[in-house]
């Protein structure tokens, strides 16, 4: 599951850096976005993809100020079999009024509208509803742990709207959303078995191997939204960072430069990792360019997650927001608990 081994390889850098944001060791890297990229005439600014700087991701302090630079991204989205929807004359649905009517025909025909493979992975999908339902603005202050965002008309839209749909999900779903059967949830695409899955552009690759429904193509989308006219896709980055006690600041901000310059972005493309720069998908194959092109056909960009906090014993937001999710989905407890 290569979602999981990258979560497990970054770990320990992962820890490092939390301690550096909360310990405030990083270096002001505001300015990188005025330097020109080595070797070429454009600045990095000219080249970044909207929608990547300005966040909680690479402002973890909130005071506009950046501090870790965006490097290679994953968009996240539903997953599905288009071969299956053109069968049924089906058309991807781009609210949730029309992702629900599917759910309706689907059932008719013995297959479920939605399955995950682990909770976990409602993270993603939690992110752009949240973004889809108040826009930019209130998710951030759901990501700041703000109780009126929760508890208020958007956030109960949030709880009401997810709920449901997980109330569709395929009956094996739960019983296999685990470190060790969550392939099987992610097959019931393959198979037919059910419509979406939340994912990331990992999870062709995992199961490039498994056996798959005949003229099976992977098809991908952004979460629908409340509206047709917004939809956002949440997107996976690492980031590049300065510790402030550094003792060559200048020359690693030159070398965070040169980072997004045309030779690193086709080296990283070599290894399979694509940086947030404009017009990157022209340099793709056609399966990535569904998966990565998705912001150039109307998705808005989303990055961050729950902002950095005094730990509190006992408490983890997300463990409680997404691992209850199962809950509502086998019918133990209900949308309002």
């Amino acid at each position: 599951m290569k979602k999981r081994w990258l979560l497990t390889a970054v770990a320990l850098i992962a820890r490092l850096t939390e301690t550096m944001i909360k310990s405030k060791g990083m270096e002001d890297l505001s300015d990188v976005k005025d330097l020109t990229i080595p070797g070429e005439k454009q600045k990095v600014s000219d080249v970044l993809m909207p929608g990547f700087d300005g966040t909680l991701a690479t402002e973890p302090y909130g005071d506009g100020k950046t501090y870790m630079m965006p490097m290679f991204y994953a968009p996240t989205g539903l997953f599905y079999n288009k071969a299956l929807l053109k069968a049924n004359g089906w058309t991807e649905p781009k609210t949730f009024t029309e992702l629900m009517a599917l759910g309706d025909k689907a059932k008719a025909k013995g297959i479920a509208l939605f399955t995950y493979p682990t909770t976990g992975y409602m993270d993603s999908f939690t992110y752009s509803l949240l973004a889809d339902i108040g826009g930019k603005k209130f998710f951030n202050q759901a990501m700041a742990y703000d109780h009126d965002a929760w508890a208020g008309k958007d956030g109960t839209q949030y709880f009401n709207l997810a709920g449901n749909l997980v109330k569709q999900s395929d009956k094996t779903t739960v019983s296999n959303a685990n470190n060790e059967n969550f392939r099987k949830n992610q097959q019931l695409i393959l198979d037919n078995k059910a419509l979406f899955m939340p994912n990331g552009t990992w999870v062709t690759g995992e199961m490039k191997d498994a056996p798959r429904a005949k003229g099976f193509e992977w098809g991908f989308m952004a979460v629908p939204g409340v509206t047709a006219d917004t939809q956002y896709a949440y997107t996976y980055f690492e980031q590049i960072w300065v510790p402030k006690q550094a003792k060559n600041k200048d020359l690693a901000k030159k070398f965070i430069a040169f980072m997004y310059s045309d030779k690193a972005t086709k080296d990283f493309l070599k290894g399979g990792a694509v940086q947030p720069i404009k017009d990157v998908t022209k340099q793709l194959d056609a399966e990535q360019k569904q998966f990565y092109g998705i912001y150039d056909n109307g998705a808005k960009v989303l990055t961050g997650s729950f902002q950095n906090a005094k730990a509190v014993e006992g408490v983890n937001m997300t463990d409680t927001l997404f691992g209850e999710i199962t809950s509502v989905t086998n019918g133990t407890k209900s949308i309002s608990q």
